[in-house]
């Protein structure tokens, strides 16, 4: 049962201003859907970091509940998705990351990764309430894209979808959940060596292995979640309490996730010259993409990894 909420206090959080997010809701299947479009480059800035915690801050502090002309309605689905072509997210902010590393500023980094964990661990949890989480995947997600795209119960992913970490070309690895939650899907030997692999996985391969639920073509992602949705909203309370039990069977804690962010941030600050130059090589690969229009070929990283 949902405790009571102060409407006026929780009417000023929704009608927060967001630039790097967009939010909808659909009533009907009260689906609530956020679409990352970062500036930039399409990785997890601070800025989108901070606009994603402060969205989903509001909706714990409502119940799972979403505000909607005028009146709060309890969310059943909730879905992540991206307004970038191509792209779901490519991660971590590496330009960040190597100007944090060269100065040595273990603090900064720390809370840039505990940003991160304070995103991802309430979707982990459904944000306590009885709704059901979604990613869809239409594009590229690598790194914390991936990591993010493993928080939902469910990953619907168009073919084009390629996934993977490629943080071992740097000489590092996701510490952000990659671990926990893929170790989950595939077992921990299995997603120890997708993670020192690096390898960037189509779609299909990950659907093959358990990684993606729900494989769909090309440009009709938002539809099949709809259909999803639709074939699964009669019984959406069982299935819901289904994904509940991961939490129990296979629980991921919220002290797990700092325990490996900290050994994260203590590998990063041991990167050397060569490592921090693969960085810079690949940061301006991302900046170049950015500039030039995001759809079109795989970034360098992604063509590093597959080779």
């Amino acid at each position: 049962m949902n405790a009571p909420v102060d409407f006026k206090a929780l009417e000023g959080m929704f009608q927060r201003r967001y630039h790097q997010i967009e939010i909808r809701f659909d009533p009907e299947h009260a689906i609530a859907w956020t679409f990352f479009r970062p500036s930039g480059v399409p990785c997890f800035n601070l800025g989108i970091l901070n606009e994603l915690r402060a969205h989903d801050e509001s909706i714990e502090a409502s119940g799972g509940r979403m505000l909607y002309k005028g009146e709060l309605h309890q969310i059943r689905y909730y879905v992540a998705a991206s307004k970038i072509d191509n792209v779901f997210n490519l991660g971590g902010d590496l330009a960040l990351f190597h100007r944090l590393v060269t100065s040595q500023d273990r603090d900064a980094l720390m809370d840039y990764a505990k940003l991160c964990v304070d995103n991802m661990y309430p979707r982990i949890c459904n944000y306590n309430s009885p709704l059901t989480t979604i990613s869809l995947v239409q594009g590229e997600a690598l790194g914390g894209g991936f990591e993010t795209a493993l928080s939902s119960n469910v990953i619907i992913a168009e073919r084009r979808a390629r996934m993977g970490m490629p943080e071992i070309l740097f000489n590092l690895f996701p510490g952000m959940g990659a671990y926990s939650l893929l170790g989950r899907r595939v077992g921990m030997k299995r997603a120890e060596e997708m993670i020192l692999s690096g390898r960037i996985y189509t779609a299909q391969e990950l659907h093959e292995i358990g990684v993606v639920d729900l494989l769909v073509d090309n440009g009709t992602g938002e539809a099949r979640v709809h259909d999803f949705i639709r074939r699964n909203d009669r019984h959406r309370n069982g299935m819901q309490a289904v994904f509940n039990c991961r939490q129990h069977f296979h629980r991921v804690s919220y002290e797990e996730m700092l325990n490996i962010t900290n050994v994260w941030v203590d590998a990063a600050l041991r990167l050397d010259e060569k490592d921090l130059r693969m960085m810079s090589r690949l940061v301006r690969s991302q900046f170049k993409r950015a500039q030039s229009g995001i759809s079109g070929d795989l970034p360098e990283v992604a063509r590093l990894a597959m080779a």
